[in-house]
């Protein structure tokens, strides 16, 4: 049986539109400017969900999904979910965005959804929306990348409505 599922990506604490976050052998720093932040879509790197700037005080992106039992648990499935059953994720992209509005990425946040608690995964199914918070800067003052996994994220299962 498929259910439709909605993933809220409440996010906080952004970096900043100018960050250095690659410091090279040569002792140079690279400096990106008029950062933003989206979601990706699943194999098309290019389209992004609503690009936030990095300056925001907020960014919130809701995602459209469906779940179904799988032998590993309950799978999730939509247009910005990445990867293989069992090792399904979301990104953030970062990028900066030229005078004509291009999105050039740098780096990635990658939202780990094998690292929603199974219970609270399980009361997302039954209220239809499952919430994850977190803040997006890292110790360095720069764009959170890598793997994102609790406590740098909270999942929880919400109402919808």
């Amino acid at each position: 049986m498929t259910n439709d599922l909605r993933i809220r990506i409440d996010a906080a604490d952004l970096p900043g539109l100018v960050c250095s976050p690659a410091a090279f052998a040569d002792g140079s720093v690279q400096t990106y400017r008029n950062v933003h932040v989206a979601v990706q879509r699943r194999a098309r790197r290019e389209e992004l969900l609503d690009p936030q700037p990095g300056d925001a005080t907020s960014a919130t992106w809701t995602l459209p999904c469906t779940t179904t039992a799988a032998p590993s648990g309950i799978d999730i499935k939509g247009p910005y979910v990445q990867g293989r059953p069992g090792e399904r994720f979301v990104y953030l992209s970062w990028g900066t965005v030229d005078e004509p509005g291009t999105f050039t990425m740098f780096r990635r946040a990658k939202l780990l959804l094998g690292a929603v608690p199974t219970d609270v995964l399980d009361a997302a199914t039954r209220t239809g929306l499952l919430v994850g918070r977190l803040g997006l800067t890292d110790s360095h003052g720069c764009p959170l990348c890598a793997r994102v996994v609790p406590p740098a994220i909270t999942w929880t299962a919400e109402p919808t409505g």
